[in-house]
């Protein structure tokens, strides 16, 4: 190879190193974009690291700044990309580290094949073609380690979302930025002038063709771990949080089948009581005290009036959480209505339906607090065909609905969150013991939730 050859390649391989840079950074982030306009995002990801790696040859721009630059790029413009702030800048942090790793482990191997003495009386074009050739296999094996890094980072990520606030960003970040700035310390003292001479850093301690390589790894590792651990601490979480509601909905479960025994066990009273009463009406009439006739009717009327369920749907639990709901929606303004009447005692379980009713009933008088007064309002149907039952909440609600890679919408109570988005997952949890399934939509201002049961025989 020649000077000029050679001089023509090093420059097509600058280019080259960072076409594969920002392609290897737009396939990382490609499953974390929306699915809608996908091209397009990751078009504008590639653009971004070439521009970053353009403004970084600036030279008033200090060497080793193209990082920054593309992370607060992509940090700013992450609601382009359809990414959340936080998860923008944690995936550009972690790229770095991943790149500046792979680079730090693939420099020993280089060194040692680059320090083999050539041959002698060498002649220049096969020192320019042994140059060249030792470049190529820098950069594809750099390439390959970052790639193979990436995906296994991008691979645990998908697992499971990270919650990142203040303190989880802190955290995850803290390991991925110390192995970049790790990188850009091996870089500064990379090549010295001493006694007359450039010494590279593996010349001057060559113990460090083990130890650079090793801490590189450490902190890919290190980074990796902790997002590892992040998604334990946050599973761990939400089985707690899941462990705690359902919890509370079982003894608010409990309660409602206890209240409706009390409700009963009063009814069976009254109806022994009622020959008294009759008794005592019928002397009042005959001996013609009217006026006490009257005020002993009022009496028994008022003492009866606890005894009113307006709405009755077969079973004593979910006509007590619908008589609930009920009273809930007349002190807030809600026009609600109910066409539910309760399949076959057999075939499904009254604790499991009192679940999923109150749940989607709690959720659905939640949403209706936030529209204006006047526009709120909730349908609970319960349909039966054949072995199947479907019930059916739709509520009025404000605001918009953003749906979660699990299907359910996203929380926006920010006050105790591992707490919230805990009841649709329970519906959907007792729709599967039925080998059922919730179904969620949006229409205008209108949310649906249908839960399709299906009917078993062996409860």
């Amino acid at each position: 190879m020649s000077e000029a050859a050679f001089r023509a390649f090093n420059g097509a391989y600058g280019i080259g190193a960072e076409l594969l840079y920002a392609a290897c950074l737009t396939l990382f982030l490609r499953p974390f974009l929306r699915s809608r306009g996908r091209r397009w995002r990751m078009a504008l990801i590639f653009v971004f690291h070439l521009l970053s790696v353009l403004f970084s040859l600036h030279p008033g721009i200090p060497s080793g700044t193209s990082g920054l630059v593309l992370t607060a790029m992509l940090t700013a413009a992450s609601a382009v990309l359809g990414l959340e702030r936080p998860t923008a800048f944690l995936l550009a942090i972690f790229y770095w580290n991943a790149r500046t790793s792979s680079g730090l482990i693939a420099e020993s191997p280089y060194f040692l094949l680059d320090s083999l003495r050539p041959a002698p009386n060498q002649p220049p074009e096969a020192a320019y073609l042994r140059a060249a050739v030792l470049v190529t296999l820098f950069l594809l094996v750099n390439i390959v380690l970052m790639a193979v890094m990436l995906y296994a980072l991008q691979r645990q990520i998908r697992k499971r979302k990270l919650p990142l606030h203040g303190w989880e960003l802190c955290y995850l970040s803290l390991i991925p930025a110390a192995g970049i700035l790790f990188g850009q310390i091996v870089s500064r003292l990379w090549l010295e002038f001493e006694d007359g001479a450039f010494l590279l850093l593996y010349e001057r301690h060559p113990a460090f063709l083990a130890v650079v390589p090793v801490l590189a790894l450490l902190f890919y590792g290190g980074a990796y771990l902790a997002v590892v651990f992040q998604q334990r601490i946050a599973a761990l979480q939400e089985e707690q949080a899941t462990y705690f509601m359902e919890r509370q909905q079982t003894q608010a479960i409990r309660a409602r089948i206890h209240e409706a025994e009390q409700f009963y066990a009063r009814i069976r009273q009254l109806k022994h009581e009622m020959r008294g009463h009759m008794t005592n009406i019928k002397g009042l009439a005959q001996s013609g005290e009217y006026d006490s006739l009257d005020g002993y009717i009022a009496k028994m009327d008022e003492s009866m009036s606890g005894f009113e369920l307006t709405l009755q749907t077969g079973n004593p639990v979910t006509d007590v959480i619908v008589n609930d709901t009920r009273r809930r929606c007349l002190d807030l303004g809600i026009r609600f209505q109910a066409k539910l009447h309760y399949p076959d005692p057999g075939a499904y379980d009254a604790f499991d339906m009192g679940i999923i009713l109150q749940n989607l009933l709690q959720n659905a008088v939640e949403a209706c607090g936030k529209v204006s007064e006047g526009e709120r309002f909730i349908m609970l149907t319960g349909k039966r065909k054949g072995r199947f039952f479907l019930i059916e909440v739709k509520n009025s609600f404000a605001g918009e609905v953003v749906f979660g890679q699990d299907g359910l919408p996203v929380t926006t109570k920010q006050e105790d969150i591992p707490m919230h988005g805990i009841g649709l997952s329970n519906v959907r949890r007792e729709a599967e013991k039925y080998m059922g399934e919730l179904e969620l939509k949006t229409n205008q201002r209108e949310f649906s939730a249908a839960v399709l049961l299906q009917e078993r025989s062996n409860l």
